[in-house]
């Protein structure tokens, strides 16, 4: 895409798991009604399994090939306005990257590491954490993915402290000035 083309009006959420894309992509859904495409479940669909099995059959590389050949086929200029809600670890592809940002205005979800800790201990289906330390792990790709979120995201929305009206009201608000921007 060149300088010159407006970019789809899809909002992309980003962000660390449990961060709370799919809870604010639903919401942004219910608010715009554009379709929603949570990325993560339309791997698992078409793989016919958990992205644990994914990870644990294939590897993450494959799975992250999954990622990438799913971004490309979004990336229609065609194609409806989407809430698009990606994976945590996303970002660590520099097409990706690129690409992400070619869909539409990307929205980095942020929450802390202990806020991560609690929404995501417990849930036996996020392969990245199973580990004897779960916390330890979410800081070291926290931050290693932290400057790629940076240098993805339009805006950086924390989610803490917001529930999930107050979070979509900010990001339809924000998005709203973005895309009037590029006309």
């Amino acid at each position: 895409m060149n300088e010159s083309q407006t970019p789809p009006k899809n909002i992309v959420l980003i962000g660390f798991m449990g961060s709370g894309k799919s809870t604010v992509g639903r919401e942004l859904h219910q608010r715009l009604g554009y379709p929603l495409v949570d990325m993560d479940q339309v791997i698992e669909q078409r793989a016919r399994k958990s992205i644990a099995a994914i990870f644990a059959d294939a590897g993450e590389e494959a799975f992250r090939d999954m990622e990438t050949s799913l971004l490309e086929e979004l990336n229609d200029l065609a194609a409806p306005r989407r809430i698009i809600s990606t994976g945590g670890g996303v970002v660590g592809r520099e097409g990706n990257r690129g690409l992400l940002r070619q869909l539409g205005y990307v929205v980095w979800l942020h929450a802390p590491m202990p806020v991560i800790l609690e929404r995501t201990g417990k849930n036996r289906d996020r392969p990245l954490l199973h580990t004897d330390d779960p916390g330890a792990r979410i800081e070291a790709l926290m931050a290693l993915r932290k400057p790629l979120y940076e240098e993805t995201a339009h805006l950086k929305v924390k989610t803490t402290g917001l529930d999930c009206s107050e979070l979509a009201t900010g990001i339809l608000e924000s998005a709203r000035y973005f895309f009037t921007g590029h006309l």
